[in-house]
């Protein structure tokens, strides 16, 4: 099972860096204009934060709907090819890959955690940000049209398919069913937690979508940014691996450390944005903003709600979608009006996230006295 969990990570990622990489440079070149590619592409995280309240209105997370995840996300990759020349049949293709996409990652992280544990699942994990770094630094030779692109989409999202249906089949005895029989989860009971889980993924808006022309606005070389943000998922591997130990400690901790040192990650961006070896080592920061982050969020809302599977759906969809749609609203805007401003519109909003967990801290304090 871990070699199949591993095999997966590195094509599902793969698939991601060819969509983040590729796709809108495709668009691009296809004669969409930046609105057009900007509605497009903003569908799928709006998409990711709704899908989870399906589940809540009844729809059963398990082994079938995983399965019509996968087949939406073939056709879908399908679709992709045939649809270049419309913006609507785009706009369809990538709302529905969004649905299968929303769907299949949070499953095998369930899966993951449970067979693998918090502390090895890093280790299986990494093998994704393997698959991302291999398509940003190698594919990128190969991927010279909108054609090779496309079909490098469909093939890796039909390997990821095929492997992740052999996971579900050999898992489904694994997961325990009556774990996920009631609904625990109350987001406005626990809406600190969730604030605060989401302003963290708020303030990496600014980074993902505009930190390449940041820095390159200030004299930064496009080699020397690429090489960062190559950096950025090195470190990131490196994390995933030797975390286990950091892992076994108070989780929640972890959140309010990571936001905070987030905040000062933005920060130094915002104060040194044309300082190289400072963009290094706040790039170095991104082993424990995204990879220790990331890894203690999971575990934290696996261990802290019965309804494990919802539980990692509306981590993917509320924090990952919504607070990723915002944050690239909120960093177009600054950017636009305010651009000196950016990455200390992303240090407050941190700051706003580490408030919120800490806050939540404090009211488990009070419930357990």
């Amino acid at each position: 099972m871990s070699i199949l969990l591993a095999i997966f990570y590195f094509f599902y990622f793969s698939i991601i860096g060819v969509y983040i990489i590729f796709l809108p440079k495709v668009l691009s070149m296809a004669g969409y204009s930046a609105s057009d590619i900007g509605i497009i592409f903003a569908a799928a995280p709006l998409v990711r934060f709704l899908v989870p309240f399906a589940f809540i209105k009844g729809l059963k997370i398990n082994v079938k709907s995983f399965n019509i995840s996968l087949l939406i996300m073939c056709l879908s990759a399908v679709s992709f090819y045939f649809s270049l020349d419309s913006f609507y049949k785009l706009l369809f293709s990538n709302i529905s890959l969004g649905v299968g996409l929303s769907i299949v990652l949070p499953y095998v992280e369930l899966i993951s955690l449970k067979y693998l544990g918090k502390e090895r699942y890093g280790k299986i994990r990494l093998f994704g940000s393997v698959g991302f770094i291999i398509v940003a630094l190698v594919l990128v030779k190969f991927l010279s049209s909108a054609d090779v692109a496309l079909v490098y989409l469909l093939v890796l999202t039909i390997v990821t398919s095929a492997i992740g249906f052999v996971i579900a089949k050999k898992a489904d005895a694994l997961l325990d069913k009556s774990e996920d029989a009631t609904n625990d989860i109350n987001l406005l009971k626990d809406w600190r937690l969730w604030a605060g889980l989401t302003f963290m993924q708020v303030s990496f808006g600014p980074f993902y979508n505009f930190f390449t022309i940041y820095t390159t606005d200030h004299g930064v070389s496009l080699d020397i940014t690429i090489y960062l943000w190559s950096f950025g998922v090195v470190v990131e591997i490196f994390m995933l691996y030797f975390q286990g130990s950091l892992l076994r400690r108070n989780l929640l901790f972890i959140l309010q450390a990571t936001t905070f040192i987030t905040a000062i990650r933005w920060f130094l961006l915002f104060l040194f944005p044309d300082n190289v070896t400072i963009l290094f080592f706040s790039q170095a920061l991104h082993a424990l903003s995204f990879a220790l982050f990331h890894s203690a969020a999971i575990s934290y809302l696996f261990y802290l709600y019965k309804h494990k599977s919802l539980a990692q759906q509306f981590f993917s969809g509320i924090t990952y979608g919504f607070g990723a749609f915002t944050g690239a609203l909120i960093a177009g805007y600054v950017y636009e009006y305010y651009p000196s401003y950016l990455f200390l519109s992303a240090t407050l909003i941190a700051l706003i996230a580490t408030w919120f967990l800490y806050i939540w801290g404090n009211s488990l304090k009070k419930i357990s006295l």
